[in-house]
């Protein structure tokens, strides 16, 4: 008989359509960070998702800093990330939506596994996003950000804040699956162990593809393209859901 599985997810364009979000408010903040310090480059939120999908603003911020040769000071990257947070969260709470059919789909799973989530965002930004999508009462308090939860923190493609989670949870690798959207997310939870279905269904149908072909390179097990495949790619993974 199989020990008792643990799904742990991935919050952003997998279980809530958030990412075109975040990064247009990301990005100004960014832009006015730059033209505060004379630099004329200005970064669209479409551009910012397409390079750094799967990384929280820390992450964006040190990337960015680093391509224009800003060195900001940590209370100035506090600052930062605390008006990240804020401005995210704003444009979170009027027009978040779930992924389609991600609700049904893990309401058939909770019955049969430990449902838990695991993301580089803010913690508070996981769980307005969760709320307001109607999905916090399947996950209750297993809540884990690398931003928030970490001694130190992280962003993935770093594996810390997988690491973390299944300490919290006292489950090892092999009793787990992760469900992730982006390349840094894939090579996260690859890194932790963990066997990983990889989910594309955020995006347009014309990058489903090509998405797809990128976290099958990162170590996605199964690639899903919608989430009423969840138990079909559980069970092709080998961890079948008596009645998902």
């Amino acid at each position: 008989m199989q020990p008792p599985l643990t799904l742990l997810i991935d919050c952003d364009n997998t279980l809530v359509l958030s990412e075109h979000l975040a990064f247009a408010g990301c990005a100004t903040l960014i832009n006015r960070l730059l033209s505060q310090h004379g630099i004329s480059r200005t970064y669209t939120g479409a551009e910012l998702e397409s390079r750094f999908v799967g990384q929280n603003f820390r992450g964006i911020l040190a990337s960015l800093s680093a391509d224009h040769g800003l060195s900001l000071p940590p209370t100035d990257v506090d600052v930062l990330a605390t008006a990240e947070v804020e401005t995210v969260l704003a444009l979170l709470r009027t027009s978040l939506l779930p992924a389609p059919g991600a609700a049904a789909a893990l309401a058939r799973a909770q019955p049969h596994a430990t449902l838990a989530v695991v993301s580089s965002s803010a913690a508070r930004r996981v769980h307005v996003s969760l709320q307001t999508a109607g999905l916090a009462a399947l996950f209750g308090p297993r809540v884990y950000s690398a931003a928030s939860s970490l001694p130190v923190p992280s962003s993935k493609p770093d594996p810390a804040v997988y690491l973390h989670a299944m300490v919290k949870l006292g489950v090892p690798p092999a009793e787990c699956v992760a469900v992730e959207d982006s390349r840094s997310g894939v090579v996260a939870a690859v890194r932790a162990g963990i066997a990983t279905l990889g989910y594309v269904g955020a995006l347009q149908p014309a990058e489903r593809e090509a998405a797809a072909e990128k976290l099958s390179e990162a170590g996605a097990a199964e690639i899903m393209y919608e989430w009423s495949e969840f138990g079909a790619c559980l069970a092709k993974m080998g961890h079948p859901l008596a009645s998902a």
